[in-house]
């Protein structure tokens, strides 16, 4: 069986339900869905290979009943593409104790490949340079995947700006979970569970750096709208950022919507230009062939995003922000140089072409026997605890879900992972066929609220190793 837990499914879904097909085709059992959702059903799946989308320190507890269970952990790192330069960066996403468990590693190109292994903490388990499969929803044979988005999109906002903002670390969903918090009659300062393994200066750096960054964009949307007051200005907001701050900054600009619906790439593939600083969108625009701006008012080698800002104009001023989708719109100015594109696409993005990453994903899997073997059976007293533990676990979640402004409550879930359907996944399986020409016969299966199952032809009995209910295999 292969588990794929969704964290933001804006951000993750489609390219997951993309590689769900590829192993399904292939004859795995496969489960997806949201990623608190799918921790809580681990006790009841058939021993599979989880595939986990990060290493961060505070998961050693859930990584640790995962292998108590029964099942493997392989993993990749769905944010490592866009990192800052800085040392802090290994204590804060990585820890010995998470790198332990993991059997293989998937890398988004050879850059990334190269960060994993120079950690000090690296317990050489294989990497592959596989390429991420959410790389693959921007390759010109899928992008007919998201062309009805994409018309409907360019109905409603024509040859729309398109604004995407970076800033959890100062504008989180969730109060708690911005980066540096202050408390005490003398308002002193910690580090944040967001960014646990920092230090307290380096936090506070970043912080600082982000809070210019945010602050200046604020000052610069309204004069975006000024200034271009025939076209239509879309904000997009990061999944975990407060969307409250951007529906209050533009509430009387009538040509500025903040809307977050569905994945980013057709609002890619449909805007005209791309506003940003340091976001992963800039990349996939790269990719699609958008034209995008970086604006960065103030400027740090420790701290900024370099590659999204290597693929994009450069303004350091709000004017030099106004020239620049001026010469855009106007088609006087297009993507960054074709030449440059590719030197950096060779060295941080594989698959960009040639075989799917979630196909490369699926041979190292397949090689490795998970689909025609179960994972080794852990002792009866090492499962029973980890079966114990996960579901004091779980008890204890669900009570965090009824606390308000928790980082597990309910209602950050619900803005990570609203409610979708099996008819609508199966439309989005209907939509990869036709792209693709592959995955006849394929069908999701509601296993519960926010997990699912994607099953072939006759798939489904549970000695095959489908999820039906509590089953512990």
């Amino acid at each position: 069986m292969l588990i794929l837990p969704v964290e933001n499914q804006v951000r993750e879904f489609d390219a997951k339900l993309l590689l769900a097909c590829a192993a399904a085709e292939r004859g795995f059992p496969v489960v997806l869905g949201s990623r608190p959702y799918v921790n809580f059903a681990m006790p009841f799946l058939h021993r599979g290979v989880f595939v986990a989308k990060s290493m961060r320190p505070r998961s050693v507890l859930m990584f640790n009943l995962i292998r108590g269970l029964g099942h493997v952990v392989v993993a990749w790192d769905e944010e490592s593409l866009v990192r800052f330069q800085s040392p802090e960066y290994y204590p804060w996403r990585f820890s010995e104790e998470t790198f332990e468990p993991i059997q293989h590693l998937f890398a988004w190109g050879q850059d990334d490949a190269e960060m994993f292994s120079a950690y000090p903490g690296y317990c050489g388990a294989p990497i592959h340079v596989t390429g991420n499969p959410r790389t693959d929803l921007l390759r010109k044979e899928l992008r007919g995947y998201f062309q009805p988005e994409v018309d409907s999109l360019r109905g409603r906002f024509g040859d729309f700006i398109l604004i995407n903002t970076n800033f959890s670390f100062v504008n989180a969903f969730v109060p708690k979970l911005n980066l540096v918090l202050k408390s005490g009659p003398m308002q002193s300062s910690s580090v944040s569970r967001t960014g646990q393994g920092m230090s307290l200066a380096f936090a506070q750096g970043l912080s600082g750096h982000q809070q210019a960054i945010f602050d200046n964009f604020r000052r610069l949307i309204p004069r975006v709208s000024e200034w271009f007051p025939d076209r239509q200005i879309v904000l997009r907001p990061h999944p975990s950022e407060d969307h409250g701050v951007w529906n209050d900054l533009v509430s009387d600009l009538k040509n500025v919507h903040v809307i977050h619906e569905g994945n980013v790439v057709p609002w890619l593939m449909a805007c005209k230009v791309l506003l940003h600083n340091g976001c992963t969108t800039a990349v996939e625009a790269a990719v699609l062939g958008t034209p995008a701006i970086t604006y960065q008012p103030v400027t740090s080698g420790c701290y900024d995003y370099p590659l999204p800002n290597s693929l994009s104009h450069q303004a350091l001023a709000a004017d030099e922000v106004r020239g620049l989708i001026d010469g855009i719109l106007s088609d006087r100015l297009g993507p960054v140089d074709a030449a440059r594109k590719r030197k950096i696409f060779g060295r941080h993005l594989e698959a960009t072409e040639g075989r799917l990453a979630a196909d490369r994903v699926v041979d190292v899997l397949e090689a490795e026997g998970y689909r025609s073997r179960l994972p080794p059976r852990p002792g009866a007293a090492r499962f029973a605890r980890a079966w114990l533990v996960a579901n004091g676990r779980t008890m204890l979640k669900h009570i965090n879900m009824l606390r308000r402004n928790h980082w597990n409550s309910a209602e950050y879930h619900a803005h990570r992972f609203p409610d979708i359907d099996v008819a609508e996944i199966d439309n989005r399986i209907d939509r990869l066929r036709e792209q693709l020409g592959r995955f006849e016969g394929l069908r999701a299966r509601q296993v519960s609220r926010y997990i699912f199952s994607v099953e072939g032809p006759g798939a489904g009995r549970p000695e095959q190793g489908h999820p039906r209910g509590p089953t512990i295999h």
